[in-house]
Parts: C-alpha cells; structure tokens; sequence
C-alpha cells in the first residue's frame, strides 16, 4: 500500500514539489527517530570520513591511532562495526545502516562512554539527511572520482552531496591536496583548523618519501615543516600510504602523543576485504578486494604489479542497478594493467548479468584486451579458473566484494564471501600452487 501511494504522488506531483516533499520527509523522519533513541550523538564526538575510495581503512587507521592512545572509541565503517572494543563484521551491505540502525549504534556508543565515534558517511547519507543530528568534529575527505553517477547524475552532484559534510563548519577539515576535486572541498571553512595531506608541495602533512613491500608500505610525513613522522603499516600500496596519512593529520589535530600515531598506524594489521591474502602457503598470493570503481582497481592493479614477482590475474566484473559508465572504463584499465583477466558476475541486483558482461567487455576489446580474457559468469568458476592457471610468483585479484558476506542476483539475497570460497577451492589445491 505504502509502495503504490509513494508511485501515485510521484505520478501527480512536480519534480521540484515532490523534491521538497521528500527533503522534508527525511529530515523529520531523523528528527523523529533520533529522538525516540534520546539524540543520543548529541554530545559525542564524531569523527567523519568521506570519500570515493579509501574510506574503510582510513576509519580503521584512526580507530586504532585512538586506541593506542588510551581512548575509548566507536566505529562505524563498510567492513567493521565497533563499540569500546567489541568488534563485528558489518553485514548489512550498505556503508550507512538505516537511520534507525545507526540511531542505535549511537546509542551503544553512549552507553558505552566513549571518548570519540569514527563513521564512514557515503554520499547517499549525506544527500539523505541521514546524520543531520549528528555533530561533527572532525572532517575528512579521502578523495573524489568517478561513482554512484547513477544516483548523482553528474560529478558536480556527486561532489555536492558529499560537500554537505563540510558545510556546517566542522571543528577541523582533513582534505587531501593531492586530489582533482581539492579546489571544490577547499572553499568550505573550518571552524578551528584546516589540514591538507599528500605530496604536493603545499600540503601540510606532506609525504615526504615512500618505500612500498609486499606485505606492507613506509612513508616519512612531515606536518608544518617541521614535525616527522616515520610511518610503518602492514598494508600494502601507495594509495594506503594515503590513507594512513589521513588518519595522522587527523591524530594530529586532535593534539595526541606523535608515538601513539606511529604506534596506532603499525597496529592495523588488516582489513576485511582489503587487500586481504585469504590464503597462505600457495606459491602465488590470492587477494580479495573491495574495489569497485575505475580509480580502485586502478590504484589496486598498480599495487599488485609493484610488489608481484610474477602475473597479477585478475578477477571481476561490474554490479547492477549503478553507474553503468563506470563498466567499459573498468574494462579498460583491466585490459591495460592486468596480465589475465577473468570476467565474472558480480551483484547484478535487478540487471541481466549477461548485458553488465557485455557492457565491461566492450572496454576490454577497446583497449585490445579480449585475448587474455576468459568470461566465466558464475563467479565461483571464475575463481576456480583463476586459482587453476596461477603458478609460483603470480597474483590472483578477486574485486568487487570484499568482506561482504552475501550477493544479491535476481533480486534474491544469496550468502557468499569471496574469502570463504577461495579458501575452500583453495584447500583441495597442492601447497606449490599449480
């Protein structure tokens, strides 16, 4: 019933009207339920970051940062929830619960008298109003490319929404220097302090040098020219030098011990579904990842080729009910970077997983990629392909799902985890790999 009313007002009421209705709509329905849990965020001190990619490792590096300083805290990231050390993989597919959801982990959070609360806030969340009640303290923007066009319609759009975290005048801003939407973000004020971080000549927690391995990264940082930061963390790839640099500068601002940031940035041992080896002993390494998007596989192709011995074999496909602009791009940069390619489904939602093959297949050929791709749409074959042709020294990439723990194929919720299958497959395999 409640379906066919929401379609019958769409149907009699101006775009520009129903817009309205609908802000008005969320904005009440926090309100309501905020306070139905108490506001509980009302006075707890939030730390926020946005973003196209790196979100999740940026929350998890400021977590622990946090906690090596003694502080109690909560989190709120796509991987893991954590209140006061109390730690469970989040399995609601979603960045942001419901505002009910994340009213109650707010409410968790207080209960447990935390001394800060770190979220990941998507740009749906934003646009949504879903944390209008919530303060933020500390914001920060990782970066922006392409994403969520199907939602947004335009970058500006999509910039827009995620500006909203900035426009209330949070204590501090985080913003990466390095980024091509630097400029946009950079116009909003901070109510204390600003910070900017990369390499760029002018950021003001500049990575000053890199040393990248293949279990892990290193990165002198220097903040306002003269305090370093011997960085060291067990995460592989340039692009988590970022990150963790993000969670210094906001360590930084926050006025903690300079040990605890180095200390806390070693202790995060790894991320669900982020560039995480599921499987050791094989002769060739096998990761899950959660890139999604054309700059995600991008940065973690380049990762993989930095610290490979051998192929990096690649297995992914594109998910359904998004941007379906993104799938000839990520065709591209697969053909381009990756030795083998395995063509898969991913989440086709309501799509035909035939036609989102198709449409990521067309950047493959583009860029001539088409011999040294194999498509497999059942994705536990894909894997199985993918393991069966890896030899001593090679890579073997399985992106897209990461940590999460089911897929959603025809519009049914089917239990799956990329980590579980290559782990079964992987088990009936001869330790040297084949």
């Amino acid at each position: 019933m409640k379906q066919k009313l929401v379609r019958g007002v769409r149907k009699v009421l101006p775009s520009g009207v129903l817009h309205g209705v609908e802000e008005a709509y969320r904005r009440g329905r926090v309100q309501l339920v905020s306070a139905r849990y108490g506001n509980p965020a009302k006075h707890l001190r939030v730390i926020a970051v946005t973003g196209t990619n790196g979100k999740t490792t940026t929350v998890n590096y400021i977590n622990e940062i946090l906690k090596e300083a003694g502080l109690k805290t909560a989190m709120f990231s796509t991987a893991l929830i954590e209140v006061a050390g109390q730690t469970q993989l989040n399995d609601l597919n979603a960045t942001v619960g419901t505002t009910k959801r994340m009213q109650q982990f707010f409410r968790d959070a207080k209960k447990a008298r935390v001394d800060y609360v770190v979220l990941e806030i998507t740009s749906h969340a934003l646009h949504q109003h879903k944390l209008d009640t919530v303060p933020i303290e500390v914001a920060v923007m990782t970066n922006l490319t392409q994403d969520h066009l199907d939602y947004h319609k335009t970058m500006e759009q999509y910039a827009s929404a995620k500006g909203k975290l900035f426009a209330n005048q949070p204590k501090f801003m985080v913003l990466n220097r390095d980024d091509d939407w630097f400029d946009f973000f950079d116009k909003y004020q901070a109510g204390a302090q600003k910070i900017t971080y990369g390499t760029h000549d002018e950021a003001e927690a500049k990575i000053d040098y890199v040393k990248l391995y293949k279990k892990g990264s290193e990165a002198t940082v220097v903040i306002d020219h003269q305090t370093k930061l011997n960085l060291a963390t067990a995460l592989p790839g340039k692009y988590n030098v970022y990150n963790m640099t993000a969670a210094a500068a906001v360590a930084y601002l926050l006025g903690l011990k300079l040990t605890d940031i180095v200390e806390g940035v070693a202790n995060l041992e790894g991320v669900p579904g982020r560039f995480e080896r599921v499987v050791e002993g094989l002769g060739y390494d096998a990761v899950v990842d959660y890139a999604h998007t054309p700059d995600a596989m991008e940065k973690l192709l380049e990762a993989a080729k930095a610290i490979t011995s051998n192929r990096v074999i690649l297995v992914f496909g594109a998910t359904g009910d998004r941007d379906k602009g993104k799938r000839p791009i990520m065709g591209e940069i697969a053909a381009r970077m990756a030795d083998r390619i395995i063509l898969t489904d991913d989440e086709s939602y309501s799509e035909d997983p035939q036609t989102i093959r198709d449409e990521v297949m067309a950047g493959i050929e583009s860029a001539g990629g088409e011999a040294k791709t194999t498509e497999l749409g059942d994705r536990r074959q894909a894997i199985e392909k993918a393991l069966s042709i890896a030899k001593k020294g090679d890579i073997v990439l399985i992106t897209g799902m990461g940590h999460e723990q089911f897929r959603i194929v025809n519009g049914k919720r089917l239990p799956w985890n990329d980590g579980d299958v290559v782990r079964e497959l992987a088990g009936a395999k001869p330790l040297q790999g084949i």
